[in-house]
């Protein structure tokens, strides 16, 4: 009986995925291993390429623009670098998981015609494999926030319910693409088109507050432009995040995560066919 309610609240997408839990986690750690096998330093490039970026951002826009954040002149040219590279991190999560989302069953199309396999994991190893390179990130920008600062806010810890919504909105979008793309083959390249785009709109490379304010309500319908913006502001500017954002935005990701499994579900009986 308690099984039978326990099963009646719980999702479906999260039953589906906790009952594949290990092979997912197995999955995932070959995919990391996998893109660095072979190469000199190994693991070590998935620190030190956000690294390097962030010394490129860092000397461009510190030396060469002397660009300040917004209305932040005490920031310095340092905290244009740092708040520039908390949000390419969380639009290159979402990058990650979207651009690769449309050839998830393409490039497995053996897993579809020949065994029998969970293939709503595969967005699932997809998601997490871009959450990795996030968190290294991560680790690099709260290390150079401690030396150009001398403090890390203590508000970082949130960080994991903020970025909440983020991976399940991107695991949503990940199903309804890699169904999608058995369908449409030219998805892919559209969509490398619509994420080039989407980069500009944001607010990753400038504070939302630096539009005009009859700008600012139409920018503010982009998730990303809100997960970055509540990001900033729990990593760098320690403030609390927005109590609203994070009942809403759990909500809808989960909601989304859900309708989307369902309808990956659906597809895939087509699969097959088209394979």
């Amino acid at each position: 009986m308690q099984a039978g309610w326990h099963r009646r609240i719980t999702p479906r997408f999260w039953r589906a995925l906790w009952r594949q839990r290990e092979l997912t986690w197995s999955l995932t750690v070959r995919e990391v291993q996998g893109r660095y096998r072979g190469s000199l330093l190994g693991w070590g490039w998935s620190f030190l390429t956000p690294l390097l970026m962030l010394a490129v951002y860092t000397f461009v826009f510190s030396e060469v623009f002397q660009a300040r954040w917004g209305d932040l002149e005490e920031a310095g040219s340092l905290g244009f670098a740092i708040n520039l590279f908390a949000g390419l991190i969380v639009f290159n999560l979402f990058s990650e998981s979207a651009t690769k989302a449309p050839g998830l069953i393409l490039e497995n199309a053996n897993l579809v015609t020949k065994v029998i396999f969970p293939l709503e994991i595969l967005a699932a190893v997809s998601v997490a494999t871009a959450c990795f390179h996030a968190l290294t990130s991560l680790v690099v920008l709260a290390l150079f926030e401690l030396l150009a600062q001398g403090s890390i806010p203590p508000t970082l810890l949130w960080l994991p319910l903020i970025w909440l919504p983020l991976v399940s909105g991107c695991l949503a979008l990940s199903w309804l693409l890699s169904a999608l793309g058995v369908y449409v083959r030219d998805l892919g390249q559209v969509l490398g088109t619509v994420v080039s785009m989407l980069m500009f709109l944001s607010a990753v490379f400038y504070p939302l507050s630096a539009l005009p304010l009859r700008w600012q309500p139409l920018l503010r319908l982009n998730p990303l432009v809100v997960v970055i913006e509540q990001t900033r502001n729990v990593a760098i500017q320690g403030r609390p995040p927005s109590a609203s954002y994070v009942v809403l935005g759990v909500a809808l990701g989960l909601l989304a995560c859900e309708i989307s499994f369902r309808l990956f579900q659906k597809a895939r009986r087509g699969f097959a066919d088209v394979l």
